[in-house]
C-alpha cells in the first residue's frame, strides 16, 4: 500500500477531535444560556448574596441639612484644624480652606485623647459629618 493514501494516526485523532467541537459547543453554549436567563431575574445583591453568605446592609445617607447620630459607614477620612466647639459639634477647617461640620458623640473613638480649638485632627466620618473615629 501506498504510506500516503493512509490517514496518519494524528490527521485522524484531529479530524475526530474537529467534529465532536462541532456538535458539543453549541451544545454548551445552548446549555450556559439557559442557566444566565433563570439568573437573569436576580438583583445583583441577591446574587452576591448567594455567593457570599450575606450582604452588610446599608444605613440611607443622610440628606441635606441632616447629620448623623451614632457611627456608621465611613465616607471618607477629613484632616484640619479645629476651629470651634459646640457641644458635640466640632468646626474644622481643612487645609484648603473650606470649613465643616464634625460630629462626635458617644460612638466616636478618640485617639490621642480629647481635643480643643486649634489641634489639628484627621476623622473618619460618615455621610452625615459624624465622626466614627477622631485623633
Amino acid at each position: 500500500m501506498n504510506p500516503q493514501a493512509q490517514p496518519s494516526i494524528h490527521t485522524m485523532a484531529a479530524a475526530i477531535l474537529a467534529a465532536l467541537t462541532l456538535f458539543v459547543a453549541p451544545a454548551s453554549a445552548k446549555e450556559r444560556s439557559a442557566k444566565h436567563t433563570k439568573q437573569g431575574t436576580t438583583t445583583s445583591a441577591a446574587a452576591a448574596a448567594s455567593l457570599l453568605g450575606s450582604v452588610p446592609e446599608s444605613s440611607p445617607s443622610a440628606k441635606p441639612g441632616q447629620h448623623d447620630t451614632k457611627p456608621g459607614v465611613a465616607w471618607k477620612t477629613v484632616g484640619g484644624t479645629v476651629k470651634t466647639i459646640q457641644g458635640e459639634t466640632y468646626l474644622v477647617e481643612d487645609y484648603d480652606g473650606n470649613q465643616m461640620k464634625v460630629r462626635v458623640g458617644q460612638g466616636t473613638k478618640h485617639l490621642r485623647g480629647n481635643k480643643k480649638v486649634g489641634d489639628t485632627i484627621r476623622a473618619e466620618i460618615t455621610h452625615g459629618g459624624f465622626a466614627n473615629s477622631i485623633q
